[in-house]
């Protein structure tokens, strides 16, 4: 018999504001998404010098990531934690930059530090590593979030023992004014019951 599952917690980073659980927990007036992630960075008072060679992608989804650890009942020692986003626009903005460093014939030097976030499941290697997760894991790129698809992969993975929660969700990154983060935990444990209709709710919201 497959046990009900819940959404412990999300978090939506849209428009310079973080939301969790559907609370404004930090706003700022940054003109560019780098300057907003960097203000974002500092109000969670976090010390991971990483953080600032990450793409904008990858930092999105570590600060949500950072958000719902903060609040969630789960023992990232002992439970095993898988990670399975998605978006729309893969790692385009990365790519961007890549490719503008290879057209520069005057100054041409792709760099390595940029080449290496040309993957959009990068992002999901430096939440893994930051909280030590060792389980499954899938990026995947969709037209718009896919809710049923999330429900049923994210169900699949727990109902099969694969893992003891799942941090889902939609992180998209094309441009300084066109992101946003849609990320929640997925366990036992919660009140909002993890379904296909309140995923597009809280989606939605």
């Amino acid at each position: 018999m497959n046990t009900k599952l819940h959404i412990q917690s999300y978090c939506k980073i849209k428009d310079n504001t973080v939301t969790l659980d559907g609370n404004v927990v930090f706003k700022d007036n940054a003109d560019d998404l780098k300057s907003f992630l960097k203000s974002t960075y500092k109000h969670l008072n976090l010390k991971y010098g990483k953080f600032f060679k990450m793409d904008s992608l990858s930092k999105i989804a570590f600060l949500a990531s950072e958000f719902i650890f903060n609040k969630s009942q789960i023992d990232r020692k002992s439970d095993t934690i898988a990670i399975v986003f998605s978006n729309n626009a893969s790692s385009l903005e990365t790519d961007r930059k890549h490719q503008k460093s290879i057209d520069n014939a005057d100054d041409y030097f792709p760099s390595p530090t940029i080449f290496v976030y040309t993957l959009p499941n990068i992002g999901i290697g430096e939440i893994s590593i930051r909280h030590q997760l060792k389980s499954e894991n899938a990026f995947f790129v969709f037209n718009n979030y896919n809710a049923e698809f999330h429900y049923t992969y994210e169900n699949s993975l727990i109902q099969s023992k694969k893992a003891d929660a799942v941090l889902g969700g939609w992180i998209n990154v094309d441009d300084d004014k066109n992101y946003e983060a849609f990320v929640y935990l997925v366990s036992k444990k919660g009140e909002i019951e993890h379904n296909k209709k309140q995923l597009n709710k809280l989606y939605l919201k």
